[in-house]
């Protein structure tokens, strides 16, 4: 009794860690294993409107692309290889987890029939394409891989939009600064100021320290009449 007594916390404790180094485990691998979204569309054209090419991931046939429609897949994040029809045309693309991927479905003529071909569109492209009337859902009975196809309607959201750079406010500091009249005038050190007859006499003055301004104003006072 007394031994039972001891291994019992010690089991809880095992079993709890246990379980937290789990869940620490198993939390980075979900997250990276978060798939991607790949939208597939085509234009509704006149040109090969008949044709119904099939669109591959890793050559697996996701539907048949009927003219003017689209479809949504849902594709583990990794390496895959997409084509249509056409063999010799392809796209190797690395999926990024979470992220959004738009393929465009085309129709290149032939000897015999046209085949499909896969063309990679921006996502500021596709956005506006896959807003025109003219382009529907893919039917259901077009779609092969129903695990991974989705023929639901299509409301992307619009792509957060750059922050706009706000101009720094005047500071008050800022611009030409005001200096006084009175500091205007430099001050001059052992001037001497001759009085209107050109001599130096009563009205000479020599100062230590005197400035410009009356300086200037001493020397401009009218002559006397002799």
């Amino acid at each position: 009794m007394r031994s039972l007594k001891i291994l019992l916390p010690v089991i809880i404790l095992t079993s709890l860690s246990i379980l937290a180094q789990d869940a620490a485990s198993t939390t980075p691998s979900e997250t990276k294993q978060a798939p991607a979204q790949v939208y597939v569309y085509r234009y509704k054209q006149f040109v090969g409107a008949a044709l119904a090419p099939s669109v591959y991931c890793d050559d697996v046939q996701l539907a048949r692309m009927d003219n003017g429609r689209y479809f949504v897949a849902t594709i583990a994040a990794g390496k895959h290889t997409f084509r249509s029809n056409d063999a010799q045309s392809g796209i190797e693309r690395d999926l990024q987890p979470g992220q959004e991927y738009f393929l465009r479905v085309e129709i290149a003529s032939g000897f015999m029939k046209g085949h499909g071909r896969l063309v990679v569109v921006p996502r500021e492209q596709a956005g506006y394409e896959l807003k025109s009337d003219k382009l529907k859902p893919l039917d259901a009975g077009k779609v092969m891989d129903k695990a991974r196809v989705s023929v639901e309607p299509v409301h992307l959201a619009e792509p957060a939009a750059a922050p706009v750079a706000t101009q720094p406010t005047p500071s008050a500091q800022t611009g030409p600064k005001l200096v006084p009249a009175s500091a205007s005038e430099a001050t001059v050190k052992g001037v001497t100021i001759k009085d209107s007859t050109g001599g130096v006499g009563t009205d000479s003055i020599t100062s230590d320290q005197i400035s410009w301004g009356e300086a200037a104003r001493r020397n401009k006072r009218p002559q006397p009449t002799r």
